[in-house]
């Protein structure tokens, strides 16, 4: 008999594992931020309340650990600025690897999509991404969020004419 666990595993896994991807744009960074999902929810199971679906708590945990993530990623390029000269460009330190052979197996235009996601900021970047890439709803998306619909919607107009803007500059 399957446990809790491997139920919500197995429906969410692919959907949990392509929405951290899309943030972090790092195979074994969204690996690592995966599993520590993974481990939230293992020891907090317990206290889940049933007030959203398990997909939008499992969303919501995976939207945290990944704020944290970023943020250690922050803290570490402080450091390396401070050590370094404060004159040199922090740009030079950041991650250059090729994208993921997923990327590469996208249709040209997806490939614009997913580059242009760059460009915008990460409140816009993660409706997007919610909405249209994991097909949630406004309300599931302003409950991972946990923002009112109204400023989902806002954000979700917003990002929208953002990638318009960046797609006619391409």
């Amino acid at each position: 008999m399957k446990t809790t666990f491997d139920s919500l595993y197995d429906q969410y896994h692919n959907d949990l594992f392509q929405y951290v991807f899309y943030l972090v744009k790092n195979r074994e960074a969204t690996e690592d931020i995966v599993q520590d999902v993974y481990i939230k929810v293992l020891k907090s199971y317990d206290s889940f309340r049933g007030d959203s679906s398990e997909k939008t708590w499992l969303f919501s945990i995976a939207r945290h650990t990944a704020l944290d993530y970023f943020r250690k990623q922050h803290r570490q390029q402080n450091r390396l600025a401070h050590f370094f000269n404060k004159d040199q460009e922090i740009g030079k330190l950041k991650d250059q690897d090729p994208l993921p052979e997923e990327i590469a197996e996208m249709n040209d235009e997806m490939k614009m999509i997913y580059r242009l996601l760059d460009r915008c900021t990460l409140d816009q970047r993660n409706v997007l991404i919610l909405r249209y890439i994991q097909s949630l709803t406004i309300h599931e998306t302003a409950q991972v969020l946990e923002w009112s619909e109204s400023k989902v919607k806002t954000t979700q107009h917003r990002a929208i004419k953002k990638l318009q803007q960046l797609v006619a500059e391409e």
